[in-house]
């Protein structure tokens, strides 16, 4: 019997140690997706604040991506090397190892199967200070009204890291978390969608795009079926009809796109199409990503500095990164750094309907088309890739509009009030808050 006995826990114990042989092989060589998706979305966020914010990688793993996240991320721990620009995570520091390699002028790009092109940039020259928006100098006081607005920390949000108040074109108020000031760039996320549709615009304004252009020359295989009938326009108000899964919680189209493909561009555009165009509203960053391609196939083999050409230097936006994938295609979804003063300039720059210092940058109309309601959005979108609706899923205010963020980044323009607030942070969905109350009781402030 007690030999029975131990034959038997021999076995169950060598079938023990097999299975935990086989699973560390398996993890090793085909980790399942939901574990890459963690480990390069944790290489990314660490690669960008560490390289474009100047942040301690492990305070950013810990509090930007381990402290709001999927448990799993807890698990991942991240390797930094400043001397070539890369970081590196793993789970249990063995599996489903990620990369994400920093380019001077062009941010962090997670890496797979491809590299990235030596293409850098050099840093935009700072500007002389002078009043803003012509430089980098607050107001010379802020209003004492305001800044007891800004004070109150349930108005503000939990996690928020800053808040910049625009009124007649001068900074009245700003306010940092601890850790944050007026020079550290913060990741906007979907606000990164709206300055897209501002490129666009630029090139409608040259003559090289048109709203009502289709986008089989980027995507050929469009032309074969119902998607041919795709515009630039259809694309920016989301409702072009493609199939898209938007959900950050789990493996989906949108995680797949910025988390495991090097060609995002390439892998959205195969989504088939599930209605026709402009009958249904379907929010996706897919469209933003493919769009930046579309545009970048426009401007051609100088796209790359085309942002700041277009935009970032005639709007003085000297801390603003757009980052891109391993094909060089702009993230045009999700991933911009900006100074939340260089935020508040883009967001003055469509209060002031796409005229900066006296010079047309977009086309006349352009930003009244941008803000029109997309009808089979139920009026919560815009044309032009920004909200009507407030963040949190508030009911449209006065004449506001939107540029929203994941996290709980938002401008709002609030076109009445000659106003642009401007609020930054990582404040999870979950948590309920929408920076409406807080535009309010600034809009009070400083009209009492």
């Amino acid at each position: 019997m007690a030999d029975m006995l131990g034959k038997t826990l021999k076995i169950v114990l060598g079938a023990s140690l097999l299975g935990i042989v086989a699973a560390v092989v398996y993890l090793l060589i085909a980790p399942p997706d939901l574990l890459r998706v963690g480990t390069n979305y944790s290489a990314k966020i660490v690669c960008s604040n560490v390289f474009l914010a100047g942040r301690d990688a492990e305070e950013v793993l810990a509090l930007d991506v381990q402290a709001p996240g999927h448990p799993l991320l807890k698990y991942i721990s991240v390797d930094a090397d400043q001397d070539s620009g890369t970081v590196e995570a793993r789970v249990f520091g063995f599996f489903a190892p990620a990369a994400s390699q920093y380019r001077e002028g062009l941010g962090c790009t997670n890496v797979h199967g491809a590299g990235v092109s030596d293409t850098t940039f050099a840093p935009q020259p700072a500007l002389p200070d002078a009043p803003w928006p012509h430089g980098s100098m607050v107001s010379p006081s802020q209003d004492l009204e305001v800044l007891r607005v800004l004070s109150d920390e349930g108005l503000l949000g939990p996690g928020y890291r800053a808040v910049v108040v625009v009124r007649n074109g001068r900074i009245v108020g700003e306010t940092y978390a601890a850790g944050f000031d007026a020079g550290t760039p913060l990741l906007g996320w979907s606000m990164t969608k709206t300055v897209v549709a501002g490129l666009i615009g630029t090139l409608v304004g040259s003559g090289r795009m048109d709203p009502t252009d289709p986008l089989t020359a980027s995507f050929p295989a469009w032309a074969q079926d119902d998607r041919r009938d795709i515009t630039v326009a259809s694309m920016l108000a989301m409702s072009s009809g493609l199939e898209w899964n938007e959900d950050y919680g789990d493996v989906s189209d949108v995680t797949r796109m910025l988390y495991l493909n090097d060609d995002m561009a390439g892998f959205a555009s195969d989504r088939p199409a599930e209605a026709p165009v402009g009958t249904t509203f379907d929010y996706s960053s897919g469209t933003s990503t493919m769009l930046s391609r579309a545009w970048q196939d426009v401007v051609g083999a100088e796209s790359l500095g085309y942002p700041r050409e277009a935009l970032f230097e005639p709007l003085g936006m000297t801390s603003a990164v757009m980052e891109t994938d391993a094909a060089d295609t702009f993230v045009g979804s999700s991933y911009m750094y900006a100074t939340a003063r260089d935020w508040a300039r883009y967001g003055q720059f469509l209060l002031q309907k796409g005229v900066w210092e006296g010079r047309q940058i977009l086309p006349v109309g352009y930003t009244d088309w941008m803000v029109e309601p997309v009808e089979v959005s139920d009026g919560r979108y815009a044309k032009g890739h920004v909200w009507r609706e407030a963040p949190g899923d508030e009911p449209p205010f006065e004449d506001a509009v939107w540029m929203q963020g994941h996290d709980g980044q938002s401008v709002g323009i609030f076109p009445t009030h000659d106003m642009v607030i401007v609020r930054l942070g990582l404040t999870p969905s979950r948590l309920g808050y929408s920076p409406l109350p807080l535009a309010q009781a600034l809009i009070a402030a400083v009209e009492e």
